[in-house]
Parts: C-alpha cells; structure tokens; sequence
C-alpha cells in the first residue's frame, strides 16, 4: 500500500522526480489492490503527467493525482455510475469540477465505485461489485461514494471527488477514517455530475487530511452559469486553515444522540467535543425537533427527484439497449435489465409519491417538513457557530448485512440527510475508533460558512492523532 501523502508531499515528490513517475507509483498501487475502489484507469494518466513535467509544473495541482467517482462526466473516460444501463457510456464533454481540475494541472487517475446511480450507504449495489473498507475487507466502505472513500484510505490515490445527496461523501469519509467535505449547495456547479437527486445533491472532495480539503475547494468551487443554482461567490477556503477554536460557540443537537447510536460512537464524539472546550471553545445543548421527519422527508423527495431524473435512460441514446419489436417494448426491456433491484424500487416508489391522489399525500408534505427542517438549523445556527454530531450512528457494518433489508439502510442515514434537506455544509473527520474501526464527527455550518467548520475540523486535526492512523496494509 503506498503511503497517505498529503498535496504538498505530492508536490515533493514531483519536484525530486516527476509527475511521470508519482502517477506510475499510483497506477501499480491500484493494479495490486484487494478493495475494488476503482472501476477504471484512465491509460492516458501517464502521458497527461508526462505533458505536465514537459511544460514546468504549472498549476496549484500540477502533477497531482485523482480520483473521480463514476457519476461525474469525464470526457473520453467511461462514465456509467457504476449502472448496467449506462454500459459504454463515454461523455463527450467534461464537468464543471473536471475543467477547473484540468486547468490547475491535476492528473485524473481514473474512477471509482459507488452504488448504482448513487443510491446507496454501502457500495454494494454496483454493478462492478462491491468495494471493500481497507480497515476491513470483510466490511463496507460506506456509501455511495465508498470507491472515492476507499482509495484515499488506502493510499491508492492522495484526493478524490464524489457526490453527496444524503451523505455519500461523508458517511464513507467517515467508514473509512478520511475527511469529507459536503459543501452548501450552490457552492460546486453539478454541470457534469448526473443527476439522481437535483435539489439535494452536491460534489465533494475527500482526502486524507483537512488542507487537502480546502486546496481542492479552492479549485473546484465557485460559479459557473451552466448551472442554475450556482452561486457567484467569491471564497479562499485555505484562508481557514488556522488553528483557533477559541471563542467558539458549539452546538450540539440531542436529536443527533438518539436511540441507534453506538456507545463507543457517541463516546468518541463526545471526547471530541471534550477536545474542543481544551481548545477553549464552549458547546451548549440545541434541539432540532423536526429530526425525527427528515429522514421520511428526504427519501420521499430523493426518490420522487430520482423517477424524474432516471427517465432519460431507455437504451435510445446511449448505454445498454435491449431488443424490442417497438419503442415500448425496447425501453422496458432495457430498464428492466439495466438498472438494478436498489433503482427500481426508488424509481418505482418515487413515482409512487408522484402520481395522482398521492402527490399531496406524500411529495408536498415531505416539502413542507422539509422547511421545518431547514428552519431547526436556522433557529440553532442563530446561536452557535457549529454544530457537531455523529457522521454516522454506527461503524462500518459487514457486506451482506444489511442489502437485504433496505430500511435498515436507509435508517444509517439519520444524522446525515438533514443536512442535504437544509442545504448547508458539513464536514466528516476522524474522531475515533469503534470495534476497531474510524468514526466520523461532522461538523455543520451555517450556508457558505465552510471556512468556520474547515477551522475547526483543522484545530482538531492539528490537536489529535486520529487522522494519523493508517489502514492495514491492503496491497
């Protein structure tokens, strides 16, 4: 297994080498490993390397390598969401997040596994497999974007992107003992990145310490008028890096502590909050009492998002195409035979809430509680300057465990899709161990105040050795 190395070993490296030579050690890490992180390498990551040594290093990333998850498009390289449906799908045009990476010199190494379509805690409903925790083979990665998790765990790449629409970045972040940022939406342009969830979803890095973090946002954030939700706000992300929690207001939510919880979970979270008051902040007990709706809310909107979204894939443009004596025909057979069992009941139960006599019943009420929702952060968000909290109730659970029983998956989801719901940052860094495996604590903000809790995810860092602890070795 190669080393964790942070951008700025990464820049060494080049310096006293190459790029040529730091992608090639990245590339034969990922041919000897055991965790199914990537889907696919792109063999034209050594030649783009090359051209970075040839033009003198230019760039805040120059020479970098990283890893994208399957859901983001990425010109010339397979982009199928790890999905039988989009089998062959190669975008002809790159995402807004890819674009700025190219442009700052960054060398894509290739993608990785998520659940299909990015519905999913546990990367186990790819149609490549599933990916597997580098802490522990025999458990999961988390989800959905356990692959981009996973390879940054496992030294197989220094930084990578994924997709949060639930906490898809975070909860991985948090199985895998890396650190995950889920930006304020708006913040990172989605143009590129396909849609499953429209107004939940936003692109986020993970890597294995929190400067990473904000060299990456540097890079990636910002406007981008293909994207109607883009905000046009200008950010240094680097300028948070400062080690200085003192004054610092917390809140910490009892909704967030409820039944489910982990003993040694909540104890490591607690001891963090302890580390933070030795830094010379202070935390007050907040309550968020529309918790208990946000997780019926969230799946009812992500999944009635995803019938939508997910309609576009009939085998007529591209992807996997089934035989059929007509249209109809064709585009039945190819969903039924293209998307997995995961998919078809989000699709099926989102056009559920959808139909006829049911939409007030179910979509516009979730709607509403989502407003409640979103106010809970407000009102606390009034009062402190953070919230903290569990990423994810429990340690990674053991493959197989919970597949055959959705709601006990969606269930690990509570403390991390209110977030989405409300639209506001959040970050997942290593706290902790549980049954030998990383815990996460998140860190909230209030919207486009990533630069307070990227401070007091780096005051902690600076301030522990949790984020030092490595995997077994794994290659």
């Amino acid at each position: 297994m190669a080393a964790w190395t942070s951008i700025s070993g990464i820049k060494q490296k080049i310096a006293d080498s190459s790029a040529e030579e730091v992608t090639a050690t990245y590339i034969e890490t990922i041919g000897k490993s055991k965790i199914n992180g990537f889907t696919t390498v792109w063999d034209e990551a050594i030649k783009v390397a090359r051209e970075i040594d040839s033009n003198g290093h230019e760039g805040p990333l120059a020479g970098v390598p990283i890893a994208i998850k399957e859901n983001i498009s990425t010109k010339g390289l397979s982009t199928t969401c790890s999905s039988k449906i989009l089998h062959g799908y190669v975008p002809p045009y790159d995402a807004h997040v890819i674009e700025r990476l190219k442009e700052a010199g960054a060398v894509i190494l290739g993608k990785t596994n998520m659940d299909e379509f990015a519905m999913g805690t546990s990367t186990e409903s790819s149609c490549y497999g599933p990916t597997f925790n580098p802490w522990d083979l025999e458990r999961v990665p988390g989800g959905s974007s356990g692959g981009s998790a996973a390879v940054v765990a496992a030294g197989e790449a220094p930084i990578s992107l994924g997709s949060d629409t639930g906490g898809s970045v975070r909860c991985p972040a948090a199985y895998c003992g890396v650190v995950g940022l889920k930006p304020t939406y708006g913040c990172i342009s989605r143009y590129g990145l396909i849609s499953y969830a429209n107004s939940l979803e936003q692109i986020g890095p993970l890597a294995t310490n929190v400067a990473d973090i904000a060299t990456i946002m540097d890079v990636v954030a910002g406007y981008d008028s293909r994207d109607s939700t883009s905000i046009n706000r200008e950010n240094s992300y680097s300028d948070a890096l400062k080690d200085d929690v003192k004054g610092m207001k917390i809140g910490v939510p009892d909704e967030y502590f409820g039944e489910g919880i982990d003993k040694d979970v909540e104890k490591s979270v607690w001891d963090a909050i302890g580390k933070f008051e030795d830094m010379g902040a202070t935390y007050e007990k907040v309550s968020m009492p529309h918790t208990k709706y946000a997780l019926a809310s969230y799946y009812i909107i992500a999944m009635s998002e995803a019938s939508s979204n997910l309609a576009r894939f009939d085998g007529t443009r591209y992807g996997l195409r089934a035989e059929g004596e007509n249209w109809h025909v064709m585009a039945s057979k190819t969903r039924a035979e293209g998307f997995g069992t995961e998919v078809k009941r989000r699709i099926l139960l989102g056009t559920y809430a959808l139909s006829a006599g049911y939409h007030d019943k179910y979509y516009l009420k979730a709607l509403k509680v989502r407003t409640l929702v979103k106010q809970d952060f407000d009102k606390a968000l009034a009062n402190v300057d953070v919230l903290m909290a569990p990423t994810m109730p429990t340690p990674a659970f053991k493959i197989g465990e919970k597949i055959e029983d959705p709601l006990s998956l969606y269930l690990a989801d509570v403390n991390t899709v209110p977030i989405n719901l409300a639209g506001v940052p959040s970050i997942s860094v290593p706290c902790g161990f549980a049954s030998n495996m990383p815990v996460g604590l998140q860190i909230i903000g209030k919207q486009f105040d990533e630069n307070t809790i990227i401070k007091a995810a780096y005051s902690y860092e600076q301030n522990t050795d949790h984020h030092s602890r490595r995997p077994p070795e794994v290659a």
